[in-house]
């Protein structure tokens, strides 16, 4: 049996069967070692110790009873050095070697390191989405995209950490550890994918009702990939080119949609939700909560309270059938 496994069941934290793969344990990139290292040494100690403790409690349970008068008084002494070095001894040496341990992987995050130079991404979290824009170079090449973030693998990735409205906290524990996105205050984290995935990410700080539906997917990809990637990303629309698609694009534009979302090309220019101009090539919707496909595309411009109730995005009932499937036909050509 794989021991990860075990040790994660045994704890009560293994993941469902067909879930994804959010362990600390698991990690694919420098600083996720580094945790991970952390991980397993306090899990082992942890381990370790209930063992000593199981083993010591089965023997007083399992000891010849006696009675109360065959017991020394209390003032005749005894015992009293396994008060010392159980009760006091061994706990300070154990919890001192793991705030060393903590100490020691803390000090290799560069927190603070880089600073005062621009970074790759800049990344603002929303109740309950992440907007993600590339800011590497001149303003004209920046891009704007949502909630899926693509980064190359094999070389550290700076990403800037703000909030719109409440603290969120950026989470991918296969890459890194916990940094807070707070309101009007800065951070940065440096992530490094070893190699080509998909990695799942989690808002690990609760920021109201959708808090669990505020997803986050890290998509690492070669270089070459992730630089075509990012020129796709840079450039504007992809343009209606059938009749369905035209008929989606006016619905679009005539009705609620552009008011709250942009479309790079067009004359959407909203910014209250997502930047929907390359959302046609995105994994998932809804903050990642849902599948890329037709079907939850309608469901989610129709229903969307009833998907993820609180949410910014209201129900949108007044499109026919014939509209609603122009419309969706539209918003999946925009890859």
């Amino acid at each position: 049996m794989n021991f990860r496994l075990f040790a994660l069941a045994l704890f009560g934290a293994a993941p469902l069967a067909g879930s994804v793969d959010q362990s600390t344990l698991d990690p694919a990139g420098p600083a996720a070692h580094i945790l991970s290292n952390l991980g397993w040494f306090t899990l082992i100690t942890s381990m370790a110790v209930a063992a000593v403790m199981y083993i010591l409690i089965a023997l007083v349970v399992t000891r010849p009873k006696g009675t109360l008068d065959e017991h020394a008084p209390a003032d005749a002494g005894g015992g009293l050095s396994w008060i010392h070095i159980g009760g006091f001894l061994i706990p300070v040496l154990i919890l001192t070697g793991i705030l060393s341990a903590s100490v020691a992987g803390m000090s290799q995050f560069p927190v603070h390191d880089g600073m005062n130079t621009s970074p790759d991404i800049r990344i603002i979290g929303h109740q309950w989405w992440w907007q993600v824009e590339y800011v590497d170079g001149p303003v004209d090449t920046h891009a704007m995209t949502a909630n899926e973030i693509h980064i190359p693998a094999g070389r550290p990735v700076d990403i800037d950490l703000d909030s719109a409205d409440v603290i969120h906290s950026f989470w991918v524990p296969q890459l890194h550890g916990k940094v807070d996105l707070i309101p009007g205050k800065r951070n940065r984290i440096r992530i490094q994918a070893a190699r080509p995935g998909i990695y799942h990410g989690q808002c690990a700080e609760y920021c109201g009702a959708q808090h669990a539906h505020m997803i986050l997917i890290v998509v690492a990809q070669t270089p070459e990939d992730y630089q075509a990637w990012l020129a796709r990303q840079r450039s504007d629309a992809a343009p209606p080119v059938t009749t369905q698609q035209i008929e989606g694009q006016q619905l679009f534009l005539g009705k609620a949609c552009a008011l709250c979302h942009s479309v790079r090309g067009t004359l959407a220019l909203g910014n209250v939700g997502p930047d929907l101009t390359h959302m046609g090539s995105r994994l998932f919707i809804a903050a990642n909560y849902l599948p890329n496909n037709e079907a939850n595309l309608e469901a989610w411009v129709t229903h969307a309270q009833s998907l993820k109730p609180a949410c910014a995005m209201p129900n949108i009932t007044q499109f026919t059938g014939t509209q609603l499937r122009a419309l969706t036909a539209y918003l999946r050509n925009l890859k």
